[in-house]
């Protein structure tokens, strides 16, 4: 958003510090002006924001066609910071070993306290962020994506803006029989905050999850998933406020278009199930 010059300016001098081959940087101006920017790194400023989703499409298509003239895009919030110089080895090393392994999901951790948030770790069972395991969503601001993942499946889903994308490419990547990582070995140092601290939040959350479910899930599933999280909200007892937005989200979600549908098959839901998040929760 062109607001944190200092965070991205520390968070290209340690993409620049990776050892290895040199990566080649593309910075998105989502509706937003860029600073000075160092020598090598190309900058694309839009003239609106287009959202999360929208703007991280763009930045694919600055390789090429779904990435094609590369084989793996990393995707890191601009006030982030890898703090380890053998990340981009790692990430090299790990898709290389595994020719299925669609989509590598970083550890967060905040550099004051070394801590990650349990919403950081992209799993139920989320009580030990420094397991690595197979999961079935991945983290948006901290990841690499094989890019035939991209011209396989498309791209992420530019009508969200904000909230779920990550989980609707994943889902669709699974469905197409690509393996998705947590890895804790790989670190993206970031500040930690609440996501209700932007003003969407929880309309989006909202209207993201109806349109998710409507999109991916076969049709006995989609009233099963929406009324567990109807009532993991309610019991999360979130301020009058907060829920009257949530449940005006809730319904815009069903009143607009979600994109075209394309629901996962019954043995991909199985997988989901083997593990450990089932297309309900």
């Amino acid at each position: 958003m062109g607001d944190r010059p200092e965070a991205l300016r520390a968070l290209l001098d340690s993409v620049a510090a990776q050892d290895g081959a040199a990566i080649d940087v593309v910075v998105v101006g989502n509706g937003a002006r860029l600073p000075g920017l160092p020598p090598g790194v190309r900058s694309l400023e839009l003239p609106q924001n287009l959202g999360i989703p929208g703007g991280r499409n763009v930045g694919i298509e600055a390789f090429g066609p779904g990435g094609s003239e590369v084989d793996v895009l990393l995707f890191l919030d601009d006030d982030g910071r890898l703090p380890d110089k053998n990340v981009a080895e790692t990430v090299r090393a790990a898709f290389e070993a595994d020719p299925q392994l669609g989509i590598v999901s970083f550890r967060i951790t905040d550099p004051e306290s070394g801590t990650t948030q349990r919403r950081h770790v992209p799993r139920l069972r989320a009580s030990d962020p420094l397991r690595s395991s197979r999961v079935t969503t991945f983290l948006g601001g901290a990841n690499a994506v094989r890019t035939h993942v991209f011209q396989q499946v498309g791209g992420l889903p530019d009508n969200f803006f904000y909230a779920h994308e990550e989980t609707d490419l994943a889902w669709r990547a699974l469905d197409a029989g690509w393996h998705i990582d947590y890895r804790a070995d790989l670190v993206l140092h970031h500040p930690a905050t609440a996501p209700s601290r932007h003003a969407v939040y929880h309309r989006m959350i909202a209207r993201n999850r109806v349109w998710l479910a409507r999109r991916n899930l076969p049709l006995p599933l989609v009233p099963v998933y929406l009324m567990n999280w109807l009532l993991l909200t309610l019991l999360r007892r979130p301020s009058r406020p907060a829920l009257a937005a949530w449940f005006g989200g809730f319904v815009e979600g069903w009143r607009t278009p979600c994109g075209p549908r394309r629901p996962m098959r019954w043995r991909t839901v199985w997988r989901l199930t083997r593990l450990g998040r089932p297309p309900v929760i």
